[in-house]
């Protein structure tokens, strides 16, 4: 039998630490040995733990991610990396390709979209052998990277589905269609189009606000858990 890629969460976030946790283990082919909310903790479990995969926020309470990554390196760990963040400075990307990231995961996310990362790590750890020439070699790099971006519904653009997004991240009481549409610069009904459509992808929930004379009106949350895999940073 195939031994399983045993894989560390390295998340700040208790909530988000638990639903990476959650998603890595759902995963066919691996297994999470353990979960760190620091540098520190990480660094003291990867003493006693054997580990292959490190699924690792950038921004933890005691330092950079990519320092402990660094440090890592120059003690002579070999665990693969998984950068798990918000982080959207392509400086950052860079140097952490160049220290062995090998994905880059950008909260917030499905689980789809780790699904999908960890099964193409697990297909390029899996090539073995010598390769008979650079096409062959091509294919086992182009295993690791992540496909087209999932066309958006008709008549939704990135840029504002980004900004409803975030602006319903950054509510913890949530938003109404209204409430959203007045935060983003876009029409109630058009706003409506996009929370729907974060609630169809499992990263938001909604339930009807009662209080109101007449109808009572749509409330729009943020899934700071599974569904939402973290609170974007």
């Amino acid at each position: 039998m195939t031994q399983r890629i045993r894989v560390l969460v390295v998340e700040d976030d208790p909530v988000a630490a638990d639903a990476h946790a959650l998603y890595a283990g759902r995963v066919a082919g691996f297994t999470v040995v353990g979960v760190a909310h620091s540098r520190a903790a990480a660094v003291r479990l990867l003493e006693r733990t054997q580990v292959d995969l490190i699924l690792l926020d950038l921004y933890l309470p005691d330092g950079h991610g990519l320092q402990l990554l660094r440090a890592l390196r120059a003690a002579g760990h070999g665990a693969d990396v998984i950068a798990v963040t918000s982080a959207r400075d392509l400086a950052v990307v860079r140097e952490g390709v160049s220290l062995g990231v090998v994905q880059y995961v950008l909260k917030p996310f499905a689980f789809a979209t780790l699904r999908d990362r960890l099964t193409r790590y697990a297909e390029f750890r899996a090539t073995a052998g010598e390769a008979s020439g650079q096409d062959e070699v091509d294919r086992a790099l182009a295993t690791l990277r992540a496909p087209q971006p999932a066309t958006l519904p008709k008549g939704l653009s990135a840029p504002t589905l980004e900004a409803v997004t975030r602006s319903l991240r950054d509510t913890a009481a949530g938003l109404t269609a209204a409430e959203a549409g007045a935060a983003v610069g876009i029409s109630r009904i058009t706003a409506r189009r996009y929370l729907e459509h974060l609630v169809n992808e499992g990263r938001a929930a909604r339930a009807p606000q009662y209080g109101q004379i007449g109808r009572p009106e749509l409330q729009y949350r943020w899934l700071s858990g599974p569904g939402g895999a973290g609170r974007g940073r």
